[in-house]
């Protein structure tokens, strides 16, 4: 039986699937102004334009390797400080004042977007995901709340595990209720489990909130590139949106944003309304963050002895090792990778860590 510790992506300190990450807070980058960002092992500038656009680019002069976050930004563009090189938004040498000419050199220049109050990076050349959100919110407008920015002491694929985690549901939170999560692929990228519970009609909890739920408790996860995760949760009539948003860090520790989020409603009320909402999602996501911050203290994952209960981890971790995965701080593709290649011995040792807890069951 295939340990976790010998699959090729998933927990790995030195690997990420190509996708979007965070970069800064919104609102911490004013225009005019350049920041160092550290994403991934990579180290860029990242700067907004006197007309508000966000520019991220490989960090370092290619004349001396000056850091570029050292310099300042002129209209659209950004001027070392220490030569006074200048490079427009596109990464390419506009000036350089000691000569008369300019020279063919080009900066790697990153896509960026922003949404949730957020500034995030596409890891590749061309997008070729959307910016993940909540499926029950992807066609409405959002309004939204950023909570604490949080550390993690593990790889961001391992708190995306403690998610759908089933069992831990009733061992770490006291929720007596059973719960089996039925996958299913989107595309590449993209995954989700949605799930169905039974039981708890011993806890006053249960029964106090089972009248406001037709058949089993809302609880949904989607999983976009491994690490960002929103979880739809709630009784019939008001679902609550919170999106975890991941990166790694160097050692295999995580940093992540945490997004609360609601559909934009209308008028004064509905402003309101949604300030009410978004303050109750917050509480919600701190009941349920509060138990497993120990753990991820802690935890060295190695799922070893895998049993029914683990069926949505297992699939979550074939999903992820089907993924593009990059090298850390180079953001090279990691060629032997296998990506759905049957020849290569992970995949049939991952299809039988399932068998073999599917025989179990």
């Amino acid at each position: 039986m295939t340990e976790a510790s010998q699959l090729e992506i998933f927990n790995h300190p030195q690997r990420f699937i190509e996708g979007w990450y965070w970069l800064l807070r919104s609102p911490e980058l004013k225009r005019g102004k350049v920041k160092a960002v550290s994403l991934l092992g990579r180290d860029l500038a990242v700067y907004r334009t006197t007309e508000g656009k966000v520019v991220a680019m490989d960090a370092h002069c290619p004349h001396m390797g000056a850091h570029l976050a050292e310099g300042k930004v002129e209209k659209d563009s950004i001027r070392c400080f220490f030569h006074n090189w200048k490079f427009t938004a596109d990464g390419r040498c506009e000036e350089i004042p000691c000569l008369s000419k300019k020279l063919p050199l080009q900066l790697t220049t990153w896509p960026v977007k922003e949404a949730y109050g957020l500034i995030w990076l596409w890891t590749g050349s061309e997008p070729t995901q959307p910016l993940p959100f909540a499926p029950e919110l992807e066609v409405e407008i959002v309004d939204f709340s950023l909570s604490k920015r949080f550390i993690k002491d593990c790889h961001p694929n391992v708190v995306m595990v403690n998610a759908i985690d089933a069992h831990h549901f009733n061992t770490v939170h006291n929720f007596p209720v059973a719960i089996a999560f039925k996958a299913e692929t989107i595309n590449q990228n993209v995954i989700t489990f949605n799930n169905t519970t039974r039981g708890g009609g011993e806890s006053w909890l249960i029964r106090l909130i089972q009248p406001f739920y037709r058949e089993a408790g809302t609880y949904n996860m989607c999983y976009w590139f491994g690490s960002t995760g929103t979880v739809t949760l709630g009784p019939d009539f008001l679902h609550f949106y919170i999106m975890f948003a991941l990166r790694l860090l160097e050692n295999g520790k995580t940093e992540g944003e945490t997004i609360l989020m609601t559909k934009r409603r209308a008028g004064l009320q509905g402003w309101l309304f949604n300030r009410l909402i978004l303050w109750a999602t917050k509480l919600v996501g701190n009941y349920f963050a509060k138990g497993d911050t120990q753990i991820f203290k802690t935890i060295k994952f190695n799922l070893k002895t895998p049993i029914r209960a683990d069926q949505s981890i297992i699939e979550f971790m074939h999903h992820v090792e089907q993924q593009k995965a990059l090298a850390w701080e180079t953001w090279e593709e990691v060629k032997e990778t296998h990506h759905n290649d049957v020849s290569n011995p992970v995949q049939p040792n991952i299809a039988n860590i399932t068998t073999r807890m599917m025989e179990k069951i």
